[in-house]
């Protein structure tokens, strides 16, 4: 995992949760920790270097077995706004109905992180 990549104190994850669940917009810094929160998490549950996630502008990293990337484009890249990770994070929206509703952009073998969502803990 990247060395700034790591979990949140989840009493201040729990905050930002409590905002996105009272229907509140979280401000830059919360979504920057809830960003790279749930980045650490992903990379944790889905260790490798095939597929490249980017949430700009707060983290990016590689996730899920395979071919190694280590130049120039990815096989596989995952992009989108941190709102909607958060969402897709938190259970709050699915991989479907988020690609459907454009609101990612998945390309490439393995670029489906659905079995690896939603990333909260019971």
């Amino acid at each position: 995992m990247p060395p700034r990549l790591r979990r949140a104190d989840p009493d201040e994850l729990a905050r930002v949760l409590a905002l996105l669940d009272a229907g509140e917009e979280p401000g830059p810094a919360d979504l920057k920790l809830a960003t790279k929160h749930f980045m650490a998490v992903l990379a944790e549950r889905a260790p490798g270097h095939s597929v490249e996630v980017r949430v700009p502008p707060y983290a990016a990293v590689q996730v899920v077995s395979g071919v190694r990337h280590t130049r120039g484009t990815p096989p596989a890249v995952v992009e989108m706004d941190p709102a909607t990770w958060l969402e897709l994070a938190t259970g709050r929206l699915h991989w479907r109905d988020a690609e459907g509703a454009g609101r990612l952009r998945a390309s490439g073998q393995r670029a489906d992180l659905a079995p690896y969502l939603p990333l909260v803990e019971d």
